[in-house]
Formats: C-alpha cells, structure tokens, sequence
C-alpha cells in the first residue's frame, strides 16, 4: 500500500514531535501534583505555569485569564452554563448561530430548557452571520452572545470583531468558540473585545484531552466542576500536566509559525479549488470563497450529494483521508447537516458535503497526487438521477 495523505485536519491534527518532545518528559516524571508543596509539586506547578504563559500570549492576554480544561466541549460549558448560572439564569436572554458546533448548541438548548431565553441566529447561502441581525436580536436581558470564529463544517470565518463590538455597547459578554480558528489565523484579545473564547489542543498539533477556556478578567463565571479548586476555583480536578505543557508548546509553534503557515496552506488551498471545479463539472465550493480558514475546502458535487460517504470510502480505498462534514457528528452520517440546511440547502444536498482540510504537515506533492485520482472517484459515483431511473 502507498503512503496515505491525511487531509482530515479539521477532525484533528497529527501530533507535531516538537511538541511530543515538550510533553515527554512530563509523561514519567516529574510525577508531581501542582497542588503540592514540595519540590516535585512545584516542578509540575511551574510547567503548567509556563504553559499557561505560552497559550496567553497567543490570544493577547494574561496568563491568570487562562483556565485549562479537559477539551473544548467542556470549554464551551463553561463559558455558557458558567456565565448564565452566575447571573441567576431567571430573565436571562442568550443569543447564538444556527452553525455553532454541537457543544454550544447542545448546551444552549439545556440552558433554555432551565429557562434562559435563547435566539438562534441565521446565516446566509454563504454561512456568515449578518452583525444586523445580532443587533436586531439583543434585548436589555441579553446575557451572552456566543458566535463561533470559524466553522468546523465549512471553514467559513465569521467576523467576530464586528460582532463582538455589537454585542459590548449592549452590555452583553461575548464568547467565541475558536477550536477551529485557534494558532490558524490571528485572534487578539487586546484588540477585540472577546470576553470568553474556547481553545482545544487536538485541533493545533496537541494531544487529545486538553483545551483551555480565555476568560476575560471580571466575568463573573460559576464552575461546573466542584472540588479541590484547582485554576482558582474556576474547575477543580488534578491538572493534566503534560497535556497543559502540550497545549502550551503548540500555542508557542503557532506563535512564531502561524503567518508563513496561513500563506503555504491558502497557496495549496486555492490550487485544489480551482483545479476541482475545473476538471470536476458538478463541483461547487460551499461557503465563502475567501472569508475561510487557510487549509479549509468544503464542496459539493451536484446530483451525487447522496454518494459522499460513497466518494469518501473510494477516497479511503485510494490512500486519501478526507471527510463529510463534522467528524463529531459522524454517528449521524446519514442524517442533514444543520449548518448546510441553517445556509439553504436541502435535505439530500445537506448529506453530500466533502470536507478536504489540510494541515502543516500536507504537501503541494500531496495535493497534486489528490487532484489525479479525484476524478476517478467522482466518476465511480451514479448520479442521483441514475438512482431514480434504477430504482
């Protein structure tokens, strides 16, 4: 079998070795609980400290307004459920997107059964919020404004700058989850006015089962996890130290490494685009052309959106990784995507979407060798209207 290419960067990233070089040595030892007093406790203390650093510089802000956690689901609860049960949840109003990723939708839908009031904003054909509408949608009671940075699905940029400003001058606190766009493009805290954003290390070279919620200092959050009140009360429980150290070393990659990166990948990006909708007639791109991610494609092949997991097998079988859509939703293959159906499409062509995503270890090489066997794929397919004529 020849090598394959893994263009699923979106689902996660590969391990990049600096960083298992950073992480490794806190696998063994040193052992110590961060929480302990003698030298081996404050070794393990000082790492997590520094890494807290690393990721804080990233975003612009201070190390204290760093709160590590075991993933970006569990960021996203905090950020949602930490904020509105500080403010009492009684008379409380949310606002979000038809396309947050399922730990913000899913959380939103049990803060309104607990009785928050909640908005779901719409999204055009192109996936990107209209700031009128967030500004048509907030009320004197509204709370919290939660609007992703970039989506999972699409790859499409929303601009939270804008949004985030909106939601200020009607003293709403706003948090983006940026598990997508985080280390890919630039998010500053000192210049926009985010006040919670998400992070996940998996999604930037790190190990799974570490992320980190930004929390703007004097937001008043109420935890989700009681105990020994370890990140100053904000969620209790043994701190994973290696993980921590993990994030914060990809935090520090991206840093330095971001720019350079964000241009090879558009470079690589535009490339396969083009070159798709060229050679493939019924392919069309889903989203934005431009206001996405650096390494995002999604696309669509006309009358053949019920053959993606099809297309996606025939992939695998010719050495290539790509997906359709969200991987956490992967158990529901068969059902539409909301962020596809929340953009105007129809059930059968919200199954279909192909998601190629690439990351800092893929290829120019890579893509070329994509864009020669693609085809062949595509033309292993039956278009829909040769299933109803079978049928």
């Amino acid at each position: 079998m020849t090598d394959r290419i893994y263009f699923d960067n979106a689902a996660t990233t590969p391990l990049d070795p600096r960083v298992w070089e950073g992480m490794r040595p806190h696998l063994p030892q040193p052992w110590g609980n961060p929480s302990s007093m003698h030298r081996e406790g404050r070794e393990a203390l000082a790492a997590v400290e520094a890494a807290r650093r690393q990721v804080a510089e990233l975003l612009g802000a201070e190390p204290g307004e760093i709160v590590f956690t075991s993933s970006g689901t569990e960021a996203d609860n905090l950020a949602l459920q930490g904020v509105l049960f500080a403010a009492g949840l009684r008379d409380c109003h949310a606002i979000s997107s038809a396309i947050e990723h399922p730990a913000v939708l899913a959380c939103c839908r049990h803060l309104q059964r607990l009785g928050v009031a909640l908005t779901l904003l719409p999204v055009d054909s192109q996936g990107l919020v209209d700031p009128a509408d967030l500004e048509r949608a907030l009320r004197p009671e509204t709370r919290l404004v939660s609007i992703m940075a970039a989506n999972n699905v699409t790859g499409v940029v929303q601009s939270v700058e804008e949004l985030a400003r909106i939601s200020r001058r009607h003293g709403a606190l706003f948090h983006s989850d940026a598990v997508q766009a985080f280390g890919k493009i630039p998010l500053d805290v000192r210049r926009v006015p985010l006040d919670l954003v998400s992070l996940s290390a998996h999604k930037l070279y790190g190990p799974k089962g570490v992320g980190a919620l930004y929390v703007r200092r004097g937001v008043s959050l109420t935890p989700l996890v009681h105990g020994g009140g370890q990140e100053e009360g904000r969620r209790s429980g043994t701190e994973n130290v290696a993980g921590i150290v993990a994030l914060g070393a990809a935090a520090e990659l991206a840093r330095a490494e971001m720019a350079a990166e964000a241009a090879r990948l558009v470079q690589i990006r535009d490339r396969l685009i083009d070159a798709i909708i060229a050679m493939v007639p019924n392919a069309y791109l889903i989203g934005d052309r431009y206001c996405r991610l650096p390494g995002h494609i999604c696309l669509g092949l006309s009358g053949m959106e019920c053959e993606a997991i099809k297309l996606l097998l025939e992939l695998d079988g010719l050495g290539f990784a790509v997906s359709s859509g969200s991987a956490c939703s992967s158990h529901h293959a068969g059902q539409p995507s909301h962020v596809l159906e929340a953009m105007g499409f129809d059930a059968p062509r919200a199954r279909g979407s192909v998601r190629i995503t690439l990351g800092r270890f893929n290829t120019q090489q890579e893509a070329e060798r994509f864009l020669e066997l693609f085809p062949r794929a595509v033309a292993s397919l039956r278009p829909l209207g040769s299933l109803a004529r079978a049928g």
